[in-house]
């Protein structure tokens, strides 16, 4: 055994296999991507409290499947390691907002076609995502749903409220109806037929009614 011999190593082979100008296109391309993003993620956020951490991590996202994807795809045996590595990885951040799954299943999404070489798919498939997000996720619906919840002190006052709400909205449901000693409190899911507050100054301003308030909600949170 010679003093080279001892210094031979497997693993600066392997190294030395990778193209170096393929890793920076790869890599770079993911980042470009990655940044569009970004950007859509941004343009589209419909929240009250947005996290630039979270659209940060989408372009970290689209780096690191990218640089798991060469990985993997250069040596079959490091492919099923890769494998039974990651599957011991759990994620317990809960995503609160549905279309931030959809942005996540995308950056993830990219980095793998960009690792495979499918730069042109990566590219075409992610502006077509993203312009179909741009145009869907910014429409504003008519018929933007609220909670009215109103203070009546008996029934006459009750009856009052509905008649106001069935006049001045396009739909109404009864969600909730509480009766106790102090009166009774309603809350209604209504459809208003101009997105005003207009049903809730002629609530407040009823006889009997000491309190009426509308809730944005979509159907999943108040807010």
């Amino acid at each position: 055994m010679t003093f080279k011999d001892i210094f031979k190593s497997d693993f600066l082979e392997k190294a030395s296999s990778f193209s170096l100008l393929d890793v920076i296109i790869a890599m770079a391309v993911s980042f470009a991507i990655g940044l569009f993003i970004y950007f859509v993620y941004k343009k589209t956020f419909r929240g009250v409290m947005y996290s630039s951490s979270f659209g940060v991590s989408l372009i970290a996202m689209c780096l690191i499947t990218t640089l798991i994807i060469l990985a993997v795809t250069s040596n079959i045996i490091l492919s099923l390691g890769m494998v039974g590595a990651l599957s011991i990885v759990r994620f317990r951040t809960a995503v609160k907002e549905p279309l931030d799954i959809a942005f996540l299943f995308w950056a993830i999404s990219v980095g793998i076609v960009t690792g495979a070489g499918l730069i042109p798919l990566a590219v075409i498939g992610s502006v077509f995502i993203g312009i179909i997000l741009i145009l869907f996720a910014n429409s504003k619906s008519s018929d933007t749903p609220y909670i009215a919840v109103i203070s009546c002190a008996n029934e006459a006052a009750e009856n009052a409220a509905m008649e106001i709400i069935a006049k001045n909205t396009k739909k109404h449901q009864i969600r909730s109806k509480t009766v106790t000693a102090a009166g009774i409190e309603l809350m209604v899911e209504v459809k208003l037929r101009e997105d005003s507050s207009k049903v809730c100054n002629l609530l407040s301003g009823t006889e009997g009614i000491s309190k009426a308030a509308l809730v944005s909600y979509n159907g999943e949170y108040m807010s």
